[in-house]
């Protein structure tokens, strides 16, 4: 048991659907095969939702990652907050709330940067309250970021038949064409490339880089941004020995990558590359961070204030977060391992 992965569960907002997801994740005895899970959170928030959700799932309250039991049909628990009683409500976000869902996450980075933890998965958190609590990020990945002191970073997506990494990730649509240059797609396919072969195990992925304009700017017709900026940059890549080719039509390019033609695409925008991957993975996408010296996965889906509490949240994308850490460790340590041996 000792030899599996140490990954710490951040709760996201107590009155998100973090409480509820985790309970019932790990009331599934399969997660304890894959790694000894650790959640950083709130002893009498998770109290309530075992309760709640009718898990019989005692909890292990742990000041530090030594007294880890990873005992089926119990939760070991980091109590980073203690919350007032009553102070809380599913559905009904608070500052206070605010500021103990980034404890959490910056908790969590802190005991992977000591060795205390091997990876982190985060349930989802609200980036309007993350401002109100005084923190002014995008969200979690520009936070971790911070925390890591990392400047090149990629968000990528992932499913079991679609992968997406984004060059651009929240700012308006018009911005787009602005933001674009040749560095920020090479980057973006450099540091999606590495983390294939690094995290993932794929020992020659392919890439394929998305077109920003309809059939790729038709020769100019529809925009410059092909010839000019990604073509480029995929060139480049090319030339230094990257397995990548485009720029593509976005319009039949990821039905080519769901077949099996690619290890991942690099999509120009947000909605360009999400909503595909959505349709397919809906509910066991993965949100992961590439480019990061730690391994962090998260749940593809927001706080969902709407059904927190009813016991509806889906802990599909939770379970999916929590393997693919698993599986990012191991495919790290036999990385080092054979440039060792």
């Amino acid at each position: 048991m000792s030899d599996l992965p140490l990954i710490g569960i951040t709760m996201g907002d107590p009155a998100g659907i973090g409480p509820e997801i985790i309970v019932k994740a790990l009331a599934d005895r399969t997660i304890y095969g894959l790694c000894r899970p650790v959640v950083l959170g709130d002893p009498e928030i998770l109290s309530s939702a075992i309760l709640k959700y009718r898990q019989k799932l005692p909890l292990n309250i742990i000041s530090n990652s030594s007294e880890v039991r990873s005992t089926p049909g119990k939760i070991d628990l980091m109590a980073v907050s203690r919350l007032k009683s009553g102070s809380i409500f599913p559905g009904k976000p608070t500052v206070e709330g605010g500021r103990a869902m980034v404890d959490y996450v910056i908790r969590a980075v802190d005991m992977i940067r000591k060795g205390e933890l091997e990876a982190m998965v985060t349930c989802p958190i609200s980036k309007i309250l993350m401002h109100q609590a005084g923190y002014a990020y995008e969200g979690h990945t520009q936070l971790i970021s911070h925390l890591t002191d990392t400047h090149d970073y990629v968000m990528m997506l992932a499913g079991e038949r679609l992968r997406v990494a984004l060059v651009t990730i929240h700012c308006p649509l018009k911005e787009v064409p602005a933001i674009l240059d040749q560095e920020l797609v090479y980057k973006t396919i450099v540091i999606t490339a590495k983390a294939l072969r690094e995290d993932f195990g794929f020992e020659k992925p392919r890439l394929a880089v998305a077109a920003l304009n309809p059939h790729a700017s038709e020769s100019g017709l529809f925009g410059s941004e092909e010839k000019e900026i990604i073509g480029p940059a995929v060139s480049r890549a090319r030339d230094e020995g990257y397995n990548v080719a485009g720029p593509f039509p976005a319009d039949t390019l990821f039905h080519k990558a769901a077949s099996g033609q690619f290890e991942a695409v690099v999509a120009m925008y947000h909605d360009q590359g999400l909503i595909p991957l959505k349709l397919l993975h809906f509910s066991d996408a993965v949100n992961v961070t590439l480019g990061l010296p730690i391994i962090r996965t998260s749940v593809d889906h927001g706080t969902a204030y709407d059904i927190a509490g009813t016991g509806q949240a889906d802990d599909s994308s939770l379970k999916a977060a929590i393997r693919m850490a698993a599986s990012m460790v191991k495919n790290r340590q036999e990385k080092v391992e054979g440039l060792s041996s």
